[in-house]
């Protein structure tokens, strides 16, 4: 049996699993408060703090770290990479503290994952932020020194896709899907033969907008803000992420919140979901064109398709393109780990900088 550590740092908390073989016997997040995480710096100084946190709930759970087989973190910033298993090591750590390729505090998550591993060789990433397989045309943007990027939720995105293959018999590398992403921000790719050959960068101001970031804005306005004197670059940046969205026009980012504003009478509130359906529609018939419509599922995935009518309304606007098909939530934990011992028994290949 192989015993694997699993965990995913985000900004406000720790998500840990425990798996044996490909099964979680628990996963839990621990929550890191604001007051807590404002003492440091930058993500780097949160090392001791972060680890000691992990150290004590396995600790907590009788799990004897030294024993684990494993270690996985939700992967950091490095050079591109493909879609898969990567074993953590030097040149990897090296390059995800450069910052040179950005900066999450999932870079502290490799780092302790390598160092809690029980040797070198045992710590891991699964389908990285960092992933990269676009095709040649997806990178054209209109200005070459302004390339597209491969920048939105590949882990998530990739679990759904293998999540649907697995419940419908099919191969994940013979299969041509559009997965959309609404979270706290949104992402819709088109997946073909076990690649993300296009995708909306959800991070930096494409696709649609979501509950607190902007999603692709008229250029030439854009352009005209960021020389008006008016926002420093910070605020501009913060605007496009964190203040953009359904958040600058009700000034609320929940969606739950903002949906029933709208059923006690708030047309505003109603306008404005029914304007992220319309906005997230358009980048799934849009990515349905880069697979030449020849597209075996729609997948809708994330927190915000717990909504039943934010997926009737998607489901309206998509079902022509091809059958709709809901997974609610994310799939991360479950594919780090999973992944992992697939990769541990020679049925995933792993890869190595």
């Amino acid at each position: 049996m192989k015993k694997l550590g699993v965990i995913n740092l985000g900004s406000t908390s720790t998500k840990v699993a425990y798996f044996e073989d490909d099964v979680c016997v628990f996963s839990d997040s621990i929550s890191h408060p604001a007051e807590e995480i404002k003492q440091f710096a930058t993500n780097w100084d949160q090392y001791d703090y972060r680890k000691k946190r992990i150290v004590e709930f396995f600790e907590s759970k009788g799990v004897d770290i030294a024993k684990l087989d494993a270690f996985v973190s939700r992967g950091g910033h490095t050079e591109p990479i493909h879609g898969g298993v990567w074993r953590i090591n030097r040149k990897m750590l090296e390059e995800s503290r450069s910052m040179k390729y950005g900066n999450h505090v999932s870079d502290l998550g490799m780092r302790i994952a390598y160092d809690l591993a029980k040797d070198e060789h045992s710590a891991y990433i699964v389908d990285s932020p960092c992933t990269d397989e676009f095709e040649p045309l997806a990178r054209y943007s209109g200005l070459p020194e302004m390339p597209r990027q491969s920048r939105f939720h590949v882990l998530n995105h990739k679990a759904c896709g293998r999540a649907f293959c697995k419940d419908h018999g099919l191969d994940y590398g013979k299969v041509s899907l559009v997965v959309a992403h609404l979270g706290g921000g949104t992402s819709v790719a088109a997946h073909k033969n076990g690649k993300l050959i296009d995708g909306d960068n959800g991070l930096e101001g494409d696709g649609a907008f979501s509950t607190n970031r902007t999603g692709a804005l008229p250029v030439g306005a854009l352009v005209d803000a960021c020389y008006s004197g008016e926002y420093t670059r910070e605020q501009m940046h913060r605007k496009l992420n964190g203040l953009g969205g359904m958040m600058a026009y009700v000034n609320d980012n929940d969606v739950l919140s903002v949906y029933n504003k709208g059923l006690a009478g708030d047309k505003k509130c109603t306008e404005v979901i029914d304007a992220m359906v319309y906005q997230t529609a358009k980048s799934i018939g849009a990515m349905a064109t880069v697979l030449d419509g020849k597209v075996d599922a729609v997948l809708l995935t994330g927190g915000i398709v717990h909504n039943d009518y934010i997926v009737d309304q998607l489901k309206k606007r998509v079902g022509f393109i091809a059958p709709v098909y809901v997974y609610p939530g994310e799939r991360e934990m479950l594919s780090l780990g999973q992944q992992t011992y697939y990769a541990l028994i020679g049925k995933e290949e792993v890869f190595e900088l």
